[in-house]
């Protein structure tokens, strides 16, 4: 008879298996052509790991798990000039998604992914800002808001129908 994995072992694994999976899915999406003129927007499809990880397991997870989702996205895509601007994208993604556990329900996690996906975009911009050393990117930021709520609306729906689905298996 096996004995269960220790709780350590069996987390790191969830962990490893999450972030395998959101790398993944970052590295896909990267190959698609995304049919809208707006430069930059794209699905975050990687975003619905993300948001699963944050309700099921926790925040502290879901931060490691979008943490190296972001560096190693940017290693394995050759890109690591974009590691900052997702890093901070990333960040605000986070934090926002923290704010919104608190005060919605496992049956609201649809509506948390919009405002993620566009704390996301403020975050790439406010780095942006900082790195061009002018305000005048954030006048990019009302397409980025409209096409990011529209985004993470479709993430938020997957991530929900995930966590309806899954949530006996983890």
């Amino acid at each position: 008879m096996t004995r269960p994995p220790a709780r350590g072992a069996r987390r790191l694994t969830l962990l490893a298996l999450f972030t395998a999976i959101a790398l993944t899915i970052f590295m896909v999406e990267a190959q698609i052509p995304v049919p809208i003129p707006i430069p930059g927007v794209k699905l975050g499809l990687a975003n619905i790991v993300t948001v699963y990880v944050m309700f099921v397991l926790g925040p502290g997870d879901a931060l490691l798990v979008l943490s190296a989702r972001v560096f190693l996205g940017a290693v394995f895509s050759g890109q690591m000039s974009t590691l900052l601007y997702s890093a901070g994208g990333g960040l605000l993604c986070w934090l926002a998604l923290c704010l919104l556990r608190r005060v919605l329900s496992r049956e609201q996690i649809w509506l948390c992914s919009p405002v993620a996906a566009i704390f996301h975009n403020l975050g790439q911009l406010l780095v942006a800002a900082g790195v061009m050393k002018t305000w005048a990117v954030l006048a990019y930021l009302p397409y980025l808001v409209m096409a990011g709520a529209a985004a993470g609306l479709f993430t938020g729906l997957c991530a929900q129908v995930l966590i309806r689905h899954l949530d006996r298996l983890v």
